[in-house]
């Protein structure tokens, strides 16, 4: 399995257009140099040497005779030199002139691919006869995405081993330029402003991963908050409301009292048994054996225990109906419970701030969607003092996460209305 060390930043438009110039000043610059053809002498040349008749007739008598060419004068005259001109480049050639400078336009999107493309189409371009100027120009692109192959490649190990395999070929092959003395200032200076350049790409990849680490752990945090809200606000309310009732009939109605007192303890277990479920979630450690095979958790609620649900909520003395229409499906577990947790705040609100009214939660299976709606009648509508709004917040947050919406306001002819609509894949 390959391993990767981050992925690089996401790039701006000025790194593209910077390697987008840098591919194009490459590429133009391989095709010049390689259609500047240079003059070669490759055919001996015998040396010139002047005999004294010939000197005698074509120099005047009162000239004095031209003393004679010494042995090693003679000998220090070049043997050979150039004097062949290359062919002209062939259309074949000059693409892969072009080629083996363009992928440096994708060098920090695809780095391997870039890498492996400009070492490919400069083996082919070297296969033709070449200028050393081209080979100069291809030798800094091969570089170039060498470098970039080991800068912004997530994957250590391939781009390690494609490194190497890129310079036993450049070795084997004899794709490297001729050093001169005009090469040495390049070859001194480039590796060190890439080195330079490299460890400014590491420090802003760290940069970059710090703030992805601190936006995740944001998100979790929020994450976290939003799902003890709703696990713990709904029992509790609940928990509050059977105990003042049971407070206020102790003495008249002991009856009423002890049934207020049972829903308390039901509410309260209710709230204990899905608190040791979300903190189960977040102690389980992600080495060794499976750890949910041995934790003891209860499964997420969903739309099959809406009925309970409303029930506990009927048990406080709401008035509440349940009615489901369509065909049930199949739903994913992050939707089903998102839709629970719809009629959960709703519920709760409905209890907390509309006392005496009757409040009706509806489930509608259409094509391609679910539809969640929880109406009351309004009631006695006692304050919001108090509330954060943290639950209708977190539950758009939530349906979001599935592209789902969420509307919530008051009714034309009194009350409260909550609507969530969840988008659903028909199989």
């Amino acid at each position: 399995m390959l391993r990767a060390t981050g992925m690089p930043p996401r790039r701006s438009r000025w790194t593209w257009i910077a390697d987008v110039l840098l591919a194009v000043v490459l590429a133009v610059g391989t095709v010049s140099a390689d259609l500047g053809r240079s003059t070669y002498d490759d055919r001996p040349r015998a040396p010139r040497v002047t005999t004294s008749a010939s000197a005698s007739a074509s120099t005047p008598a009162s000239a004095a005779p031209a003393p004679p060419i010494p042995p090693r004068e003679q000998d220090s005259t070049p043997a050979q030199q150039t004097d062949r001109k290359l062919p002209p480049a062939e259309p074949w050639e000059l693409a892969l002139a072009v080629l083996s400078a363009a992928p440096l336009a994708l060098r920090r999107r695809y780095p391997l691919a870039a890498f492996w493309a400009v070492l490919a189409a400069t083996g082919l371009f070297h296969l033709g006869e070449i200028t050393e100027d081209a080979a100069v120009f291809t030798f800094a692109s091969a570089l170039i995405a060498a470098y970039s192959a080991a800068t912004y490649s997530p994957y250590r190990v391939p781009a390690l081993v494609s490194l190497a395999a890129g310079g036993i070929a450049f070795g084997t092959l004899s794709l490297l330029p001729e050093i001169d003395r005009g090469l040495i200032p390049l070859l001194v200076l480039l590796p060190v402003a890439l080195a330079a350049n490299l460890m400014h790409a590491w420090q802003q990849r760290g940069r970059a991963q710090q703030e992805a680490t601190r936006l995740a752990v944001e998100r979790e945090r929020s994450r976290i908050a939003r799902e003890l809200h709703d696990v713990v606000t709904h029992n509790v309310s609940m928990m509050t409301i059977q105990a003042g009732a049971a407070r206020k009939t102790l003495d008249a109605s002991p009856d009423q009292a002890r049934e207020a007192l049972q829903a308390v303890e039901a509410g309260g277990r209710a709230a204990l048994a899905e608190l040791r479920h979300v903190m189960g979630l977040l102690t389980m450690a992600s080495d060794g054996p499976d750890p949910a095979a041995t934790a003891d958790l209860a499964p997420q609620p969903g739309l099959g225990q809406l009925t309970e649900l409303t029930g506990r909520v009927r048990g406080t003395g709401v008035p509440v109906e349940l009615s489901v229409t369509g065909t049930p499906t199949p739903l994913p577990a992050g939707v089903d419970l998102a839709a629970y947790r719809v009629v959960q705040e709703a519920l709760t609100n409905a209890v907390k701030h509309a006392a005496g009214a009757t409040v009706t939660v509806s489930v509608e299976h259409a094509p391609g969607e679910l539809r969640v709606a929880v109406e009351d009648t309004g009631g006695q509508r006692r304050s919001r003092v108090g509330g954060s709004g943290r639950g209708l917040i977190g539950l758009r947050e939530r349906l979001a996460l599935y592209g789902g919406t969420l509307s919530a306001g008051s009714r034309p002819h009194g009350g409260f209305a909550v609507l969530a609509i969840i988008p659903v894949e028909v199989e």
